[in-house]
């Protein structure tokens, strides 16, 4: 065992608080919904980047580089100012929506090198321009290119400012020597041929507490001697122990007050005589605005530095509980890190295949480090923000009529996983399963405890409802929670040998009520089809699902698809916490139904009226498509070929026929009694056979299975498997040379255009950014690649081939005339995915396509940007550029291909008996994707 994995052990039994500190500080706060107190909801406008100097937050903070405990009261960063900015670098820079041709797009360059679980180790980059930092260059030029949807982001490369290398680059490490000491490393390089000033000031502050609270005791820095030339801050706290800053060699230490300045807003006088701009206006204008009698709740460490062309300075600080340090605070500085950085490298070791290639090696480990510093603390109480606090004004009533104004019960006060800290400083549920997963990696335990606490009483709504994201708590993502509980049991069981029935218990509980709200709010005609509106793909069909055309519904293929794939995984998680709790037969009987009822209305629509049974599997174009119901009662199929009309195949599992029959006798005989009741389903879909005392049921075994010992549960028969991959595998479709694309390609030269109700509504295949507006500046599914949805499918395929077998041959590309097997597929849109970050043959990273400085700088080419999404013919970066959540995803894909390289699954032969010498060795079978070791029925080819 690694000494990074006993630190784990330590924390989760309480021995010692090693995620007590950590990078939990967000680099936006401002423009946050939680910070919005207009009438309109208007966030970005009523605090935005100009403000956040000046105005102290209610509900979080923000800093660069930065690190706060867990419940964010007391904060560490770095700020910095190279003499000719107009204001002082303390916090990241970006556009708003309405600012942006993008929108919500940061403007900065900054990267994520390491981090481990416990936080012992971290290292963080950011590039910091010697000219002045074209903030009003941004702002007009993506302003004028936003009435050109075509044209690209204009980024900080674009102006020039990184030309003849004319930037410091700020290395900012930790690491912590135990729990509560925290060893602080900062190192200044000029990168440029000429010399540079660079001000560099560590800050330490407390969170702004107490103006909201009159009774609220007030927190305290000042400066005090360790002995000779070495000092601390020391920082008072009333809830929790003392901590001290020690530092040496600075110019001057500044003091003020974490409070607003109201004279800077026009809002009366100052309840302070330092406001928290005081630094700021300090350097930046000379001003005598820091307290001389050095005290207050925020201080910075001013080292002015001169450097040379290409010099280096390190600066070296030390945050500590332990007063008695005094001037030893510096000993075995270096020695520390040498250690902690060792034991980074050990864990990451034991982790990692020995064969990976150095480069995914680093890719891979970049991967991780973002996702771990991603993590942020998350604070809104929405009762509270509705009704405003003491001794302030009240919001507008206006405020009861915003989209979270339903959600009073919602109390976040946690330190969440995140998909970046400047666009996304709020979860969004869907990719916090996603990014559980991935954390599942390396720190299992944080990874269940992301997925428990959106689904807590304080934050899942009374009624069921896991809650979307900050914007709309309301919005309605895609039902992941139990496939991604179901992953992370599987990747905990394969690591130590044996998975956490107590979570999996705990989260099944919980995904009771979230399947119900579906059930009872999304379908909403009864008939086993659902709805949902936005689920997360909110560009990628030709309506915006949430403000559809007055009076008309729309039955979405992907809502009902992901009802398929909730109710496998119900059946998957219930069958094994029926291993040692037999009430949880009964409850996988249950969603064996669910999952009938939907396959059946999936494929074939009795409820509905004659002329729509067959609309939204199209026969002819071998599709699945949107229908839409129009005030005149007509049926409308929307012919998209879009990642919707797919994701039939994600719902697919598979379950043990020794443990599903044999071991749970009374669930044979309830679903035996369910189809001997509905014969109609039994002559759609071929189901195994119920053989007990040597007698065999109705139902007959697939002839098409490789897998005698499995039941295989699937939305899509064999035949329609067939006919959608031939459109997934086409490079003139969906196949890209890096991922699955969103939309088809087909649709760049076959727009598809309709009328409804006099107005037009037309989908185009968009590679790059989106070229309409309709559902806002930031949002773009027409045709770029997603790492979540390729990962899904990529996980299918391997279940199909699972239980097919190698007999199960498709084209790969289409008309290739190469035939793979779907391990094989899986393997290869894998590939493609992880070559998005890793060199081509002309030594270029596609993800990087338009910058060569990311090439061939050796300052740069090292560093990964892992972004939103990606161009879906070259590959190129797009989107938050920071938006490590998700797009982790490419740290399990890498493990995966090292794991099966040159290897595949030992599949029994169809008639070869059911030997467990035939089945996939442990080392492989505990790796494969949710229910590969068991799964139920197939739907049948109704055509």
């Amino acid at each position: 065992m690694t000494r990074e994995e006993e630190k784990l052990q330590e924390a989760a039994s309480g021995r010692a608080p090693w995620r007590l500190w950590g990078p939990y500080l967000s680099e936006r706060q401002w423009g946050t919904v939680r910070e919005d107190y207009s009438a309109s909801g208007d966030a970005w406008s009523f605090f935005p980047h100009d403000h956040a100097r000046s105005r102290a937050y209610r509900w979080g903070e923000d800093g660069l580089a930065g690190i706060c405990d867990e419940g964010c009261r007391l904060c560490f960063a770095i700020a910095l100012w190279n003499r000719s900015d107009p204001i002082l670098k303390e916090r990241l820079f970006g556009l708003s929506n309405p600012e942006g041709n993008h929108g919500e797009d940061g403007k900065e360059y900054y990267f994520y090198l390491d981090n481990t679980p416990s936080h012992s180790y971290l290292k963080f980059l950011y590039k910091y321009p010697h000219r002045p930092f074209p903030y009003t260059d941004l702002l007009d030029e993506n302003r004028r290119r936003k009435s050109d949807p075509f044209l690209p982001e204009y980024e900080l490369l674009d102006t020039g400012i990184f030309d003849d290398n004319r930037y410091t680059d700020v290395f900012v490490e930790y690491a912590k020597n135990d729990p509560k000491d925290i060893l602080i490393r900062i190192e200044v390089i000029n990168r440029s041929s000429a010399s540079s000033w660079i001000d560099l000031l560590p800050t330490l502050w407390f969170r702004n507490t107490w103006s909201w609270h009159p009774d609220a005791q007030r927190p305290r820095l000042c400066e005090r001697n360790a002995g000779g030339e070495s000092f601390f801050l020391e920082a008072l706290h009333p809830e929790f122990e003392p901590m001290a800053l020690y530092f040496s060699g600075a110019s001057q230490t500044l003091f003020v007050d974490n409070e607003t300045n109201f004279e800077r807003f026009g809002w009366g006088p100052n309840p302070v005589p330092y406001p928290k701009d005081g630094i700021h206006d300090y350097l930046v204008h000379g001003k005598k605005s820091v307290n001389p009698e050095k005290f207050g709740t925020k201080a910075a460490i001013h080292y002015p530095l001169f450097l040379e062309a290409g010099e280096s300075r390190t600066v070296r600080l030390r945050l500590s509980r332990h007063f008695a340090l005094g001037e030893r605070w510096g000993e075995g500085f270096d020695s520390i890190f040498d250690r902690e950085k060792a034991n980074a490298d050990d864990f990451y070791r034991s982790i990692t295949p020995a064969s990976l290639p150095e480069e995914q090696r680093r890719i891979q480990r970049q991967a991780f480090a973002g996702l771990l510093w991603n993590k942020q603390f998350y604070h809104y109480i929405v009762e509270r923000w509705l009704e405003g606090d003491p001794g302030f004004p009240s919001p507008p009533p206006s405020r009861y009529r915003l989209p979270n104004a339903s959600w009073c019960h919602f109390y976040g006060k946690e330190v969440l996983s995140m998909p970046d800290k400047w666009e996304f400083p709020w979860f969004a549920s869907w990719d916090s399963c996603f990014q559980a997963v991935v954390l599942a990696m390396i720190d299992p335990e944080y990874a269940k405890e992301q997925l428990l606490v959106l689904a807590r009483e304080w934050y899942m709504h009374p009624n069921g409802q896991i809650p979307a994201c900050e914007w709309s708590f309301s919005d309605v993502n895609p039902p992941l929670h139990a496939w991604a509980a179901w992953r992370i049991y599987e990747i905990e069981k394969k690591r130590k040998g044996n998975g956490d029935l107590i979570f999996l218990g705990k989260i099944f509980h919980r995904c009771l009520l979230s399947f119900s709200w579906w059930l009872n709010r999304k379908d909403i005609y009864g008939n086993n089809l659902f709805q949902g509106g936005f689920l997360g793909l909110d560009n990628i069909g030709l309506l915006d699902r949430s403000a559809l055309p007055e009076g008309t519904t729309m039955y979405q293929v992907d809502a009902s698809s992901w009802m398929g794939l909730f109710a496998i995984n119900m059946i998957e998680i219930a069958t094994e916490l029926a291993e040692t709790d037999a009430k949880f037969q009964d409850i996988a009987a249950e969603f064996f139904v669910h999952f009938v009822h939907i396959a059946r209305s999936l494929n074939q629509v009795r409820s509905l009226p004659k002329e729509i049974r067959e609309r939204l599997w199209d026969p002819q174009d071998r599709f699945y498509y949107d229908v839409l119901r129009l005030p005149s009662g007509e049926w409308l199929p929307l012919k998209a070929r879009s990642l919707q009309g797919v994701m039939p195949i994600f719902a697919v599992g598979s379950v043990s026929k020794e443990l599903f029959w044999n071991r749970q006798g009374h669930l044979r005989e309830r679903i035996g009694w369910f189809l001997r009741s509905h014969p109609e389903i039994r002559k759609q879909m071929a189901f195994p056979p119920t053989q007990r005392h040597g007698k065999t049921g109705d139902a007959q075994e697939p002839e098409d299975s490789a897998r005698a010992d499995l039941f295989l549960l699937s939305l899509v028969s064999k035949e329609k498997l067939r006919d959608l991959l031939s459109f997934l595998l086409d490079e003139k479709e969906f196949l890209s040379p890096h991922g699955i694309r969103s939309l088809s390609k087909h649709h760049e030269d076959h727009p598809l255009v309709l009328s409804i109700g006099g107005k037009e509504y037309r989908l185009d295949y968009a590679p790059g950014e989106a070229t309409t507006r309709r559902f806002g500046g930031n949002s773009n599914w027409r045709g770029p690649i997603w790492f979540p949805i390729n990962l899904l499918l990529i996980e299918s395929l391997q279940k199909y081939h699972y239980y097919y077998g190698d007999g199960f041959r498709v084209e790969c590309p289409t008309g290739s005339g190469k035939l793979l097997n779907l391990w094989e597929v899986s393997q290869e849109i894998s590939r493609r995915l992880v070559s998005l970050f890793t060199k081509d043959e002309s030594g270029r990273r596609p993800v990087f396509r338009n910058a060569p400085l990311f090439e061939e700088d050796p300052a740069w080419k090292d560093c990964w940007l892992f972004f939103e999404y990606f161009h879906g013919d070259s590959g190129a970066g797009l989107g938050a550029s920071h938006q490590t959540g998700w797009t982790a995803l490419v740290a399990k894909l890498i493990q995966q291909l090292a794991e099966y390289k040159d290897k595949k699954p030992l599949l029994r032969k169809k008639g070869s008996g059911n030997t467990g010498s035939q089945r996939l060795p442990v080392s492989l079978r505990g790796e494969l994707p949710p229910g590969t070791e068991g799964s139920i029925l197939e739907t049948p080819d109704e055509d």
